[in-house]
């Protein structure tokens, strides 16, 4: 796995994040509830496993490429294979 970077949900992705990713990151982005108490938005971290990218938020959503080519959004605790 090689590290790629992070960012702030809600903030424009870095230029690592392939353009691919890119819609559904801002799709889960906007679907998050917004915070009137000021905590802290959570952080977006982009990895590449296989050559593959994956962008997974702290709250446990993901956003990834798959070996077709397919984007997918799932929370991680889902069974990707099942």
């Amino acid at each position: 796995m090689q590290l790629g970077t992070r960012w702030t949900s809600g903030d424009e992705p870095p230029a690592a994040v392939p353009a691919s990713l890119r819609p559904q990151i801002a799709a889960v982005d906007r679907a998050l509830p917004t915070d009137d108490l000021g905590q802290p938005r959570p952080r977006w971290t982009l990895t590449f496993l296989e050559g593959r990218p994956i962008a997974e938020l702290d709250t446990g959503m993901v956003v990834e490429q798959t070996a077709t080519g397919a984007v997918v959004v799932r929370h991680d605790d889902e069974d990707e294979f099942g």
